[in-house]
C-alpha cells in the first residue's frame, strides 16, 4: 500500500509490529537512513529474495527508498511472496525529516 509521507510516519510510529525496511544502496543508507531501519539492496536481486523469505511474513513492513519507486518494487515482490503487509513510502527518503547518519 502506498501512503503519503505523513500517513506513513504516523502508521510507523503507532505500530507494535512494526518492521522499517530500506531497499537503498549501502552508500545511500551510509549518507544517511531513518533510525533503526534494517538495509537490504533491491538491486542486489538474489540476497533480497533469499532474505525476504527468511522473514517473519507477520509483520507490518515499512519499505522506503531514495525517491518511492525501488520500494514499491520491493512492497510489489514481498507480496507476491507472501509478506502480509507492506506499506510504501511515497516520495521516498528524499522527503523525510528525520533522518541520521
Amino acid at each position: 500500500m502506498d501512503l503519503s509521507q505523513e500517513e506513513w510516519k504516523h502508521k510507523l510510529e503507532n505500530d507494535d509490529n512494526a518492521f522499517l525496511l530500506d531497499v537503498r544502496t549501502l552508500e545511500e543508507f551510509e549518507e544517511g537512513h531513518i533510525p533503526n531501519a534494517r538495509l537490504l539492496d533491491i538491486r542486489q536481486a538474489g540476497s533480497f529474495m533469499e532474505e525476504i523469505q527468511s522473514m517473519d511474513a507477520s509483520k507490518h513492513y515499512y519499505v522506503y527508498c531514495r525517491s518511492g519507486a525501488r520500494s514499491a518494487q520491493a512492497c510489489q515482490l514481498m507480496g507476491q511472496m507472501g509478506m502480509g503487509t507492506t506499506y510504501n513510502l511515497l516520495g521516498g527518503f528524499m522527503e523525510w525529516d528525520g533522518a541520521s547518519a
